[in-house]
């Protein structure tokens, strides 16, 4: 059964941060990130709702608003660059200036999700049979299968990849075949990078690749060096890390905060059938029709 919002007793959000800095630290993500704590409230109040999304957008903000979250983890940080003003006039400042506004917190862990052993890019190779499994980068310091990217072995068809990676992120994937590559073509060894992998993919020496995105000449190059690729849509290679994540939080807090996933959260990208459905009132992936 599930508690009654009233009966949790919540947390500090030092307490919160220092649980999720004891998932990742924050010292593994990638120099160039920007993550950890971004917007800490003037007042300090008790954590009882948390609520997990991919990226910070206005509807996920009215979401949070009408959910009475306190404490938003984005897994993109919505601030990059630095901010210049906060006005009304950019997306990106409107959800700085709401989340300021009604004294939500906001904590973004990115790239070292990415990295942990058991985070993001385990998530999604949860997709191919594994026979062995390593990170393409490990992290000097860090627990064994702390990393950047995953090399995978295995032994599956490429069809049968597809059908799995589908599965697993519950949407439509883009394939780019290698030349000489058929659908009946035994994949053993699969590189992995969740987002945008073509920098760190680059070189690899393996029959597939599963990224989010990456550019049209980037992969031809890759399917001309007997390289199959497979492309999510940036997001959909991540998002469902949250759902496998949120227990997690959930148990390390003690159960005294709620936890849960964003509803509206989504990637911008869909692609849909050509015999689209003109009664509803939004595109549905090809992949849920």
């Amino acid at each position: 059964m599930l508690r009654r919002m009233n009966t949790f007793s919540g947390q500090k959000l030092a307490a919160v941060v220092k649980e999720l800095e004891n998932f990742a630290p924050t010292s593994w993500a990638e120099k160039w990130d920007n993550v950890g704590l971004l917007i800490e409230p003037h007042r300090e109040k008790q954590i009882k709702k948390i609520l997990l999304t991919n990226d910070l957008t206005e509807p996920v903000v009215k979401e949070a608003l009408e959910k009475e979250a306190e404490l938003i983890i984005s897994y993109h940080p919505p601030i990059f660059k630095p901010l210049t003003r906060i006005t009304q006039s950019h997306w990106k400042e409107r959800v700085v200036a709401a989340c300021l506004a009604n004294d939500i917190a906001l904590y973004s862990p990115h790239t070292a999700w990415d990295k942990k052993s058991g985070g993001v890019n385990d998530w999604l190779s949860k997709a191919v049979n594994i026979l062995s499994i390593r990170p393409l980068e490990p992290e000097l310091g860090a627990p064994p299968g702390t990393g950047s990217g995953r090399y995978i072995e295995t032994k599956m068809e490429l069809s049968q990849v597809v059908e799995s990676l589908q599965k697993r992120i519950k949407n439509s994937v883009h394939i780019a075949l290698a030349v000489g590559h058929t659908p009946k073509t035994l994949i053993q060894s699969v590189g992995i990078c969740a987002g945008s992998g073509a920098s760190l993919l680059k070189g690899i020496q393996a029959d597939l690749i599963i990224t989010g995105e990456m550019s049209h000449h980037e992969v031809l190059e890759f399917t001309h060096n007997n390289t199959t690729v497979l492309l999510c849509n940036h997001s959909n290679s991540e998002r469902g890390f949250l759902h496998e994540f949120c227990p997690i939080l959930a148990k390390s807090l003690n159960e005294e905060c709620l936890v849960f996933v964003s509803e509206v959260d989504r990637d911008p990208l869909v692609t849909v059938a050509s015999d689209i459905n003109k009664e509803l009132s939004a595109f549905v992936d090809v992949y849920k029709q």
